[in-house]
């Protein structure tokens, strides 16, 4: 499909991302073929089409929503709010038997609360209704046929409709979780952060739901984020091209690969292999990861090079000395049966963090929900690669 926009037919989106990934969600973009790419706080807005406003929402891995701004405005107050959003046409753009909910964030001094602002908005849209026909839409926050989201910034009101429904996170492989499992956005931004080319094996053996693996399998494969999703917020809109939107995904996938490597995934609980087995199941790769239950520190990893990726407890749920002996045997392992990898550890842990007993190669601030958390990289040289760089260092300086 050409992919080169027109003038006639573009218009500003705006992806929603977690902190600290909006270049990761750019550089997508721009690989989507996106243009006028700007980064923002938690988001990213690009020119697009029909067409590449559907490939976004079912391509895109660190995105968690596709919005399509439809209105700016200024409000200072309550009463400005609801006579702005009162003097839409609602009537025009959706129908009464139809359903609508309203996402609201709010930062500023004009307003405090995103509950009152989604309130007033809601009374607003269905106060039109009532005044042209007598009667109003239901909402219906689950599954809405329009989902509308309102960002105050101060006094500019930005009214945009959800072009994704549910948030993108939510891929439709993931049958069942573990306790804290992690979000599919985020599991997919530290597979980019590690810079991972495929083209070594890759390892989790802290797998719990097996989040990670199947985000990697995925994304080595150039298997769609959406692949196994349903329904996105657009095909309920009233422009909602189903012959576009079948070739768009015909196009993505044609583009899934074979992958040269492996994929480990592992876990020392039999309940959260069992969870990760219906997972990777509902990913349909049972043939590409290999999952088994052992324990990180007694198991023989795959021969290096490879990367290691793992996402441990962080201590809400466990003793003082149980987590320091947790964090104090990563680093043993590491050490010991990981040599020739990358290792990477995410936790919002940070002291226990050094107890791992390494020196961090990089260090990287992401969030995983609302905890500050550190991505670490450890580089575990083995003897022969210390000695092969100890021997140019000597042949450079003259030793």
């Amino acid at each position: 499909m050409e992919n080169k926009l027109t003038v006639e037919n573009t218009f500003t989106l705006v992806a929603k991302t977690l902190p600290g990934f909006e270049q990761l969600l750019a550089d997508e973009l721009q690989a989507l073929g996106a243009e006028n790419i700007n980064v923002l706080h938690r988001a990213v807005s690009f020119d697009a089409d029909k067409a590449l406003m559907y490939k976004a929402n079912y391509c895109l891995r660190t995105a968690l929503r596709i919005l399509k701004p439809v209105q700016t405005f200024v409000a200072r107050n309550e009463l400005m709010l609801y006579k702005k959003i009162f003097e839409i046409k609602w009537h025009e753009i959706f129908g009464i038997e139809e359903t609508f909910a309203i996402d609201a964030v709010v930062s500023g001094n004009y307003f405090t609360h995103s509950q009152y602002a989604a309130l007033k908005v809601k009374d607003a849209i269905a106060d039109e209704f009532r005044n042209k026909y007598g009667a109003r839409p239901s909402v219906d926050v689950e599954n809405p046929d329009l989902r509308i989201n309102i960002h105050i910034e101060n006094e500019k009101v930005t009214l945009s409709f959800d072009s994704s429904g549910e948030s993108l996170h939510k891929r439709g492989y993931r049958k069942a979780v573990d306790k804290a499992p992690i979000n599919e956005v985020l599991a997919a931004g530290l597979i980019k952060l590690t810079g991972w080319n495929y083209d070594r094996n890759f390892v989790d053996c802290m797998c719990g739901s097996a989040t990670i693996p199947i985000e990697a399998a995925m994304a080595a494969m150039n298997i769609p984020a959406g692949y196994f999703r349903e329904s996105y917020g657009f095909m309920k809109w009233h422009d909602f091209d189903e012959r576009l939107w079948k070739e768009i995904v015909a196009e993505a996938d044609e583009k899934i690969r074979d992958f040269d490597y492996e994929i480990f995934a592992s876990d020392h609980s039999a309940k959260a292999v069992q969870i990760a087995q219906s997972n990777i199941k509902g990913a349909h790769l049972s043939h590409d990861i290999t999952l088994s239950q052992q324990d990180m520190f007694e198991m023989t990893p795959p021969e290096a090079p490879g990367i290691l990726l793992i996402n441990p407890p962080y201590g809400e749920r466990l003793e003082e000395k149980d987590i320091v002996n947790l964090y104090k045997n990563i680093g043993n392992a590491l050490k010991h049966k990981f040599k020739g990898y990358d290792a990477w550890v995410i936790s919002s842990n940070l002291e226990v963090l050094k107890l791992i007993g390494l020196k961090p190669s990089k260090k990287i601030e992401v969030y995983n929900g609302s905890l500050d958390c550190r991505f670490v990289k450890f580089e575990i040289f083995d003897g022969k690669y210390k000695d092969m760089k100890s021997q140019r260092v000597n042949e450079t300086t003259g030793q």
